[in-house]
């Protein structure tokens, strides 16, 4: 019998004083992928983008629950995007997208001053 594919929720705060599009900071993360772990790695991380909030600079990500690990190194190593001096961090982690946006929520303000509760 198949076993089902666990997977985690990441929220990903960017910091940088320049505004991204989605697919700007999808391309930074796979990038980021690709020179510390090679296609591979990259592959065995089922990197998703699930929601993306420009005002607020919050990322939703979905990736594999044995590649967190990868995927935190990778975010680490994210010092630029698009040329533009930027920062990553994982805010939040979670089994499952409602407990990931309730967390976010909980922590509003300590996240961003202008998200919304």
């Amino acid at each position: 019998m198949l076993m089902k594919l666990r997977s985690r929720y990441l929220a990903l705060k960017v910091d940088s004083p320049g505004r991204f599009s989605s697919r700007e900071i999808m391309e930074a993360l796979w990038s980021a992928l690709l020179r510390l772990f090679g296609e591979y790695g990259a592959s065995r991380t089922g990197l998703r983008l699930i929601d993306y909030d420009e005002m607020n600079h919050v990322a939703i990500v979905h990736v594999s629950h044995k590649e967190v690990e990868t995927i935190r190194a990778a975010v680490a190593s994210i010092t630029q995007i698009e040329s533009k001096p930027a920062a990553v961090h994982i805010i939040a982690v979670s089994g499952t997208i409602k407990a990931l946006r309730t967390k976010l929520k909980a922590n509003a303000k300590r996240i961003s001053p202008n998200m919304q509760q």
